[in-house]
Formats: structure tokens, sequence, C-alpha cells
């Protein structure tokens, strides 16, 4: 259900910033848009995930780009997606009309072959009552606003206008309303040193929706393209704008594509060339069609609506796959359908969020650039899609990471993170020309974290490996040799200190954290050889290594003062959320009386030694550890969740813990954004901070509310695997 914003002032060229939470994404599997509430695109990048920004206003307001579509009068906007959809729409509503801009990026519902993807920004603009003056403009910035560019506008023989004009004298037809006359029709070419795009649109009028007094002159819309110049505020090339007066049933639709390779084909006929032959022009024009290039059809309003119904049916028809019936289901789905929008496609990579630099606290230095694959957050995200029925991506992501584990490092170690096409290069560079969001400095891309000593990862890996082989493809024998590797090097190296979830960026030590997850790595080798009865030369050495880790952190890791397990075994005074992780990786039950005790712990405010507050979980206290970081940041949703699962697995011995449960589940969901999204952390004030959409906490979310509602539902202790 769409939730109303505030009254808003017209469009205004000086606007500041927007609240992160006050977007929205839209997506194709290969790269992924935000969308803010008052109808601009705030975050772009074309044409992957982890390509130079277009649009960046969310990170800097002046020069970072934007493609917005804004009323000229003062309005409310509701926004929401179309039902179990990826596709947006903002609706914009005031005394003297209403209008609707639908927003999304193409997918196919049923892949024809050799029928190639259209990689286009799809903007919609429909007046449904009333009239609405509206204005719109494309200001991109080129390669992270770094790349000058050339703005020209064109005629476009690309778009098939077939529509019957009326005559101009008709009454009916509001004064202010514009007729095409015999403009030739045109296109915006923005042209980059990097890049070319150009933005096309359609222009249409439907007498479905009003009388047919009114319907009688009613003509399509004029779109007027006049060059912007933005200079003064950064902008390194022109940009476009255009005034649009529109009356119920006008309808525009912008197209904002990378423009194909030049290639031969036949010029578009002309309606006297249609009268000579005695043919209709859009027959004409359907057969020349066919003659340009697949990737280039024709614009007309027709290929714009099967464009649209294509993607709807797509992500109705893939979010009914899904198995779960349990509790909360709406936003279990909507999460989902968030995680399905960071899978990249083409090599199954999932990245952790498709922003980059968004703060973790606002004015602060905690801003990272998440559009990477890590194996830890692709891990869980696969945990959480295999446990709704979405196996399909569960085996792309495998074929990911079997294709790096042939390729590990001389020392036999994965990288943290790749690239979503599998590279290791991620060098971090600082973006000082930008001014962050509301001026949280410094914007970084590239992630300097790659080569951290991150031991838990084999865990993580290793607990999605051995689920997938209940639910996907079962592993080959040459693959079962890599996996084995992997648990021989963490067996080699279990004693090492490293830097753990959180990537701090001072010194190495013995994070609690990375044992258990270490611990799990070995575990699931172990399950893994059962099960599948494969070949284990040295599984008494494993077992030994297994069980004296387990007594390694139950002794090194546990504060017999304060009684709860530590961040590390060399910091016994610093709580961290992270140790939740326990019970829900099977390492200790629910009921363990030195988890309930750490779980307790969490759950004080911090005033009084613990990591909540009004029911949302800090990660540790940033006053008390130096991290290598410095800075403060908001509430970990992530965390968050984690202790709600906690609480589910001790609630199963002591129900009186689950009503503790669901009041911390149905509080964070009101934290969701206004279309069920998540950010990354949560301000004291309720602001969401992070990157978003972050795919850990929705993957987080997915598992806190199935296990939960397993737990209620059945009175059971959570499947175990």
């Amino acid at each position: 259900m769409a939730k109303q914003h505030g009254s808003r002032e017209p469009f205004n060229s000086e606007r500041g910033y927007l609240n992160i939470s006050d977007h929205a994404l839209i997506g194709n599997l290969r790269t992924a848009a935000m969308i803010s509430v008052d109808g601009s695109v705030e975050s772009y990048c074309i044409p992957n995930f982890d390509s130079p920004s277009v649009f960046a206003r969310i990170l800097d307001k002046d020069k970072g780009g934007h493609f917005s579509i804004t009323p000229k009068i003062p309005y409310t906007t509701k926004q929401a997606y179309m039902p179990s959809s990826n596709i947006l729409q903002t609706k914009f509503l005031s005394e003297e009309g209403i209008v609707t801009v639908t927003d999304f990026l193409p997918r196919q519902a049923d892949p024809e072959p050799n029928k190639p993807l259209l990689f286009w920004l799809i903007r919609r603009v429909e007046v449904i009552r009333g009239a609405m003056p509206i204005r719109m403009e494309c200001a991109p910035a080129f390669n992270y606003a770094r790349s000058a560019h050339q703005t020209s506008i064109i005629p476009d023989d690309s778009v098939a206008d077939i529509f019957p004009h009326p005559p101009s004298t008709t009454a009916g037809i509001t004064s202010n309303l514009k007729l095409q006359e015999n403009k030739p029709h045109q296109k915006v070419l923005f042209k980059s040193e990097e890049l070319t795009l150009d933005l096309r649109y359609i222009a249409e009028c439907s007498a479905d929706t009003v009388s047919i007094a009114d319907a009688s002159g009613l003509r399509p819309p004029v779109v007027d393209f006049a060059k912007l110049d933005l200079s003064a505020k950064g902008h390194l090339g022109e940009s476009v704008s255009c005034d649009l007066d529109l009356i119920e049933g006008q309808t525009v639709t912008f197209v904002l594509r990378t423009p194909p390779e030049k290639s031969t084909h036949r010029a578009k006929p002309t309606q006297e060339q249609a009268d000579a032959v005695g043919i209709p022009l859009e027959n004409l024009l359907i057969g020349a069609s066919k003659m340009r290039p697949r990737d280039d059809p024709l614009l007309t309003a027709s290929l714009l609506q099967t464009l649209l119904k294509d993607t709807n049916r797509y992500w109705i028809e893939w979010i009914r796959r899904s198995t779960y019936n349990g509790s909360w289901k709406e936003a279990v789905h909507r999460s989902a359908l968030a995680l399905k929008l960071l899978i990249f496609e083409p090599t199954g990579a999932i990245v952790a969020s498709p922003t980059f630099s968004l703060p973790e606290y606002i004015g602060g230095t905690r801003n990272w650039d998440y559009r990477f694959s890590w194996i830890r957050d692709s891990s869980f995200t696969l945990y959480a899609l295999i446990r709704l029925g979405f196996t399909q991506e569960a085996n792309a992501y495998m074929e990911f990471i079997f294709s790096r584990l042939k390729h590990r490092n001389p020392d036999g170690s994965l990288q943290i993170m790749y690239t979503i096409h599998g590279e290791k290069e991620l060098a971090e560079i600082e973006l000082s020309h930008l001014d962050g969001h509301k001026g949280s400095k410094p914007v970084r891309i590239g992630n300097g974290a790659a080569d951290h000593v991150q031991l838990d990862i084999y865990g993580e890996l290793m607990d999605c490996i051995y689920l997938g082989q209940k639910f996907g493809k079962p592993l080959s024998y040459d693959t079962w040799v890599a996996v084995r590797e992997l648990v021989e090097y963490v067996i080699a190296n279990y004693k090492k200190p490293d830097l753990s979830i959180w990537e701090v960026r001072g010194r190495h030590r013995h994070f609690t954290y990375s044992k258990v997850m270490m611990w799990v790595a070995i575990d699931r080798g172990l399950r893994l050889a059962d099960k599948r009865s494969f070949p284990c030369p040295r599984r008494l050495e494993w077992t030994l290594a297994r069980d004296e880790l387990y007594e390694e952190i139950m002794t090194q890791a546990w504060n017999s003062e304060k009684k709860f397990f530590c961040q590390s075994y060399e910091d016994k005074e610093i709580l961290d959320s992270a140790v939740l992780i326990m019970p829900l990786v099977f390492f200790c039950a629910g009921s363990e009386d030195r988890f309930l005790s750490t779980l307790k712990q969490v759950l004080r405010t911090p005033e009084r030694g613990g990591l909540t507050t009004n029911n949302l979980v800090y990660r540790y206290d940033v006053t008390k550890t130096d991290d290598g970081v410095g800075g403060e940041e908001g509430t970990f949703c992530l965390c968050t969740l984690w202790c709600v699962e906690a609480l589910t697995r001790a609630g199963q011995y002591d129900r009186s813990m689950l009503p503790r449960a669901i009041s911390m589940f149905e509080d964070f969901l009101q934290y969701l954004n206004h279309v069920g999204l998540c950010t990354e952390e949560i301000s004291a004030a309720g602001e969401g901070l992070g990157n978003a959409v972050q795919g850990f906490t929705h993957v987080t979310l997915i598992s806190a509310a199935y296990n939960l509602s397993r737990t209620l539902a059945n009175g059971r202790a959570p499947t175990t695997i």
C-alpha cells in the first residue's frame, strides 16, 4: 500500500537532499536506479551496478546528476510498487489534478531466442484526473560527475508517430493546450568520452478516461526540449528540460538509453510513401521495424505497453514461485523482490547494495562502496532465497563461487569480495569533488577491504554450500575436492587473528564471530562428507580441529566476570552483537546458559552496558573500542534481526521470550520505508542510514520471519540443517 508523504513545494531548482529512506529501487538484473518520492532519479550507474554513475544527486545535490519529473504546483505524493512487482509508481496529487509516473527497467516475461534485453530506463507520465503542469529535467553527470559531455537536440528517426491528428478548431480543449503542429520529432543526445546516452519520448492521448465531449479534440501533448545550463552548479555539460502542461488523458513516456552502434537499416517510411503505394503507414512502419537491429526497434506506444506488461509479468511470475506461507508474508516477499534486484544475471554474482558511499552517520566518514559481491553477504542471501524456494538463483551463484575456487590465492585463500564479473581488483579511491550525502565525506568508490583477512567468510560459504546440497544442484567430485581444500585452509589458519565481519581497519584480533564461523566451516565440511559419502582422508583431523576450536571459544571468548561472550579474545570487556549468530548456525542451542546470559546483556540499554535502544540493536559501542574508522553510527538492522532470531531460538525452550521476539520484529517493520525497503542502519531519530537497498538486512528479515513464524505456528524448534 502506498504511503502518503507530506505536502511538498512545487519544482525548485535549489532543492536539497532528501532522506535516504525517501527512495525506492528499480532494476533489471544488470543495474539499478534509486527514485525519490518527488520523482527524481537520484542514483543510476550505466550499464552495470559497478559502472560509473550518470545520476548521483543523492551524493551531491548540485552536480551529482539527476533526471527529475516534478509538478510545478504544490502537491502531495504517494509512492508504491505495483503489486508483486518491482515496477514503481509515484503519484502526485493536487486539487487541480493527479499525475502518475511509472518507472521501470524492462525485463522479458518469456525470453525469446535472439531477443535482446532492452537496456532502457522508462518513465511514463500520465494524467489521470484534471490537469497539472510538469517540469522534466534530465541532467546527466558522466563518470561520477568527472567527465564533460556535449548535448544536442536532434531529429529522432526511431519514433513511429502514427497518432491521427484531429482538427485543431475543435472545442472542449483547455486554452493552454499546445498542439504538435508539424514540428519534427526530436530527441536529445548526450555524449561523453566514455558513454553516449539518448533521451527519446512518445506522446499519447487516450479518450478512455475522459468524456466523449472533452475527448473529441484531445491531442498528444507537445514535448519541446530546451537546453539547460547548470554549469554554475558544477555540471560539465548542458542538460535539457521541458515544461509540460498536461491534461486528463494525455501521456508522455520518456526513454533514456545507450543508443546501439550505427548500423545499416532503411529509413523510416513517410506518410507520402504510404499514400503513394496505398498501404497504411502503420503497416509500412511494422515492416521497416523488422529491418532495424533487434536492439534498436522503432519506438512506438504499443512497444512501450508491451514492455510494461512483460516486465510486470516477469516480476509477478517470479515471486509466485515463492514457497513461503508464514506470517508477515508481504514484508518477506518485498524483501525477496529487493534481493532479486541485487543479482547480476550474467555471472550470478550478488551485490551487497546497488549504491555507494551513503553515510552510516550523517556528517560522518563511514561511507563505503557496496556494489561488489561479498562472499559473506551473498552466502546469507542464498540462504534466504533457498528458504523461499528460489533454487535457480542459488545454483547460479554457486557456479560463480565455484569459478572463484579454481582461482584461489597462492596460499589457498579466497578474497572476501569480488567484482560482479569475478575480478579481484577493487581499488578504493576518494571522490573529493563530490559533496557527499548531506555533506558526509569522503565519497568513496572501490573498496579497500577487498584484501582484508576475514576468516569468517569460509563458514558462511560452507554453510551456504551445505544448504545448497539439500535444495540445489549436487556437488561434483572435482568441486568437492575444491571444497575440501577450503576446509583444509581453515584448519591451517583457525588459530590466526583477522579483521572479521565488521571489516575493522585497525589491528588484527581473534574475533569471536570469526572463530564461530570457522567452526561452522569445519562442521559443514564434515556433514557434507557424511551426507554425500564423499571421501574425507583427514576426517579425524577435521573432527579434532572442530572440537578444539569449540573448547577454545568457550574458554577464550567468555567473560566469566560479566557473563557474556566478548567481541574478541583480546577485548573481553567489549560486547558485540555479532555473537548472536551462535544458535543461528547451530554452534550452540538457544537454551545454552552462556548464550542466554549474553543475549540478556545485549538486550540492555547502552547506559546499562548493553547494545539495545528502542528495540533496535547496535553492532558494538564505538566509544569503547578502536575499530580504525572513527565516527559514530546508527543501530544496525541486521543485528536487530539477528537478535529477533536469537530470541526465537531461545523461545523454543522458554516461551516467555517469544513475545519479546514478536515485539522487536514488529517494531523493526515500522522502520521499513514507505515501499517496504531497508537501509543498513537506523539513526536515533528513526532515519535510515547507510547504503540502500542493503541486501544483508533483507536477508535477515526473511530468516527472522521464517523461523519466528514457524516457531509460533507449531511450537517446534526452527528446522536444523
